[in-house]
């Protein structure tokens, strides 16, 4: 029984300073972006598909579990996958490489925050297309670093207030 309660209290210290902590939606990972914003989800869900028009994009695809999970008498935070890509940068990639292609749309990733906004995440288009370098080179790698610039650009002017 010693043993048990020595687990107890520094499981019960995480757990406070986890509460404690400040609540951060934004996806922390290597080779993405997020950017956390005071738009509520269907907002930024509205404003990536402007900003994606905007920056001469395409939305392709969209999919998210929320509606179809509400349906069914299950809440869950507003999710949406949002794929982007234009045909300009299709036909040039797959000039290049024609395994990368699988990697289109590239995708903006919105999520609802408990506190009622929304973030924005997305892999960076130099990541998704990294693999692929090898047969595509640096005229991939070069397309690769426009789109990143390009989602940039979609991701700031989604996120603007």
């Amino acid at each position: 029984m010693r043993p048990a309660r020595l687990l107890i209290a520094p499981l019960a210290l995480c757990l406070a300073l986890a509460a404690a902590l400040p609540a951060t939606a934004a996806i922390d990972r290597p080779g993405w972006a997020s950017l956390d914003t005071s738009k509520s989800y269907p907002e930024l869900v509205a404003a990536v598909k402007k900003a994606a028009t905007a920056e001469g994009m395409s939305v392709v695809t969209e999919a998210g579990p929320t509606e179809a999970a509400k349906a069914r008498g299950i809440e869950i935070p507003g999710n949406r996958v949002i794929g982007i890509f234009s045909n300009d940068y299709a036909v040039r990639i797959l000039r290049l490489s024609t395994a990368a292609m699988i990697e289109a749309p590239l995708r903006m990733y919105v999520t609802a925050n408990p506190d009622g906004t929304a973030t924005l995440s997305w892999k960076l288009p130099s990541t998704v297309f990294a693999p692929y370098e090898d047969e595509g080179g640096a005229p991939l790698a070069a397309a690769a670093e426009e789109l990143d610039a390009i989602f940039e650009a979609i991701g700031r002017e989604a996120a603007a207030p």
